[in-house]
């Protein structure tokens, strides 16, 4: 048996764990800069807050209908999913996290000892004492089905107390003829359509297709899909793998010109690949460097390049990888533009204990002792403290963020503060 354990309107109850004036009110969270709505409260969704929504165009509509809106606090929310996903590694060995608020468990061999009703409601029950975070709980034979049953469990909280069990042909029957084709995993808007062009109009008639048709239409994929929703297992959980390649992208708050202003976001960006492929003990062997200005602007010349540098030696030291990116940079930096987008990509990774030494030019053994060192006071201290001296002091990521809630978990300045 496998559980889909998906957090309810997670960035919206994230903020009300710790704003219990936010519960039961209409919550908008915005994307990077402040952008669009990302997230919403189930309140949000009846007011009409649309998922999307940019921001500027709807702020009249907020205030007429008293939405809450906050900007999206990436540190809380991080912080919050892990504090999730270790409490439900508690109830299997065997867990996939599928996404920062969803994560499929294997009940492999439970069969015969829980009644997974129970086991369904005691997650549940744990996971939102121990976080505040509500959550809704779908069990079934197969992953595709365990889909289906959280959609029930969220869709009819008030029947299945947010826990839905899908243990007999006759309730996977039922669920399946429930299901719009659209709505079942791994069937988007355009493959919808042509399914329904063929009188396919919920996940119960796609599970009566003939077999042929299904593989011939939709390939390997599809026929997987196919059995699962049929009750027979073919997807298993997914191990977790080391990247192929780490990107650290962002839009500027505002519309850069100046050459240091541009460099210091590309040194931050590095930094940050850096220590991403320092924590899976990888080095990378080239670096991709790209500028953009704002498209949106028709007004603006527009510019968009990237640079491939490949380097020298494999390393993931956060002194040489700046380096060779503002090596990049100079590449493709033009004066008189204004950037609003700029990106970095290490690429061509390779195991940190097993690089091919050079003859003539190989990365400073003596950096991989200091990287260690940063990384643990940054570890220890929960932000990054220390910094290249080319980097900006005082902040990670220059974004807008006008109504950021504090980092209640991760920063001990915003811890709550109890008067007794």
């Amino acid at each position: 048996m496998f559980a889909l354990v998906d957090c309810n309107n997670f960035y919206a109850s994230c903020e009300r764990v710790f704003q219990p004036k936010l519960r039961n009110q209409p919550i908008a969270v915005l994307s990077n800069n402040d952008g669009c709505v990302i997230s919403r409260s189930n309140e949000a969704k009846k007011a009409g807050v649309p998922m999307g929504a940019p921001a500027y165009k709807f702020e009249d509509f907020f205030n007429k209908n008293n939405i809450h809106v906050v900007s999206s606090n990436y540190a809380l929310y991080g912080d919050m999913s892990n504090r999730v996903m270790n409490l439900l590694a508690e109830f299997t060995p065997e867990i996939e996290l599928y996404s920062i608020d969803e994560a499929f468990l294997k009940f492999d061999g439970f069969e015969k000892y829980f009644d997974f009703q129970k086991y369904g409601n005691e997650i549940r029950y744990q996971v939102t004492k121990g976080t505040g975070i509500p959550i809704s709980v779908g069990i079934a034979p197969t992953k595709a089905l365990s889909k289906v049953a959280n959609n029930i469990a969220k869709k009819f909280p008030e029947k299945t107390g947010n826990v839905y069990v899908i243990d007999s042909d006759e309730k996977r029957i039922k669920a399946l003829k429930w299901l719009a084709i659209e709505g079942v995993w791994g069937i988007g808007y355009r493959l919808a359509k042509r399914l329904k062009a063929a009188e396919v109009h919920t996940a119960f008639d796609f599970t009566n297709c003939k077999e042929e048709w299904v593989k011939k239409e939709m390939g390997v994929v599809g026929l997987r899909l196919y059995k699962e929703l049929q009750g027979i297992s073919c997807l298993d959980l997914d191990e977790v793998a080391d990247k192929r390649n780490i990107a650290t992208t962002r839009s500027f708050e505002t519309n850069y010109k100046d050459y240091e202003l541009v460099k210091e976001r590309i040194i931050t960006f590095t930094v940050s690949c850096a220590e991403k492929l320092r924590k899976q003990k990888s080095c990378c062997n080239a670096i991709v460097v790209f500028l953009r200005t704002n498209a949106h602007r028709k007004e603006l010349e527009q510019y968009s390049k990237s640079q491939v540098l490949a380097l020298p030696y494999p390393t993931n030291s956060n002194i040489e990888l700046a380096k060779f990116a503002t090596e990049a940079l100079d590449m493709i930096f033009r004066e008189g533009f204004e950037y609003k987008k700029a990106g970095v990509i290490v690429t061509d990774l390779t195991p940190e204990n097993a690089q091919q030494i050079s003859l003539f030019q190989n990365s400073n053994p003596k950096h991989k002792k200091l990287m260690e060192a940063v990384d643990n006071i940054n570890r220890k201290t929960g932000t990054t403290i220390v910094k290249l001296a080319t980097q900006d002091l005082q902040r990670t990521w220059k974004m807008k963020q006008e109504k950021l809630s504090k980092r209640y978990t991760t920063r001990l300045a915003d811890i709550i503060r109890v008067k007794a």
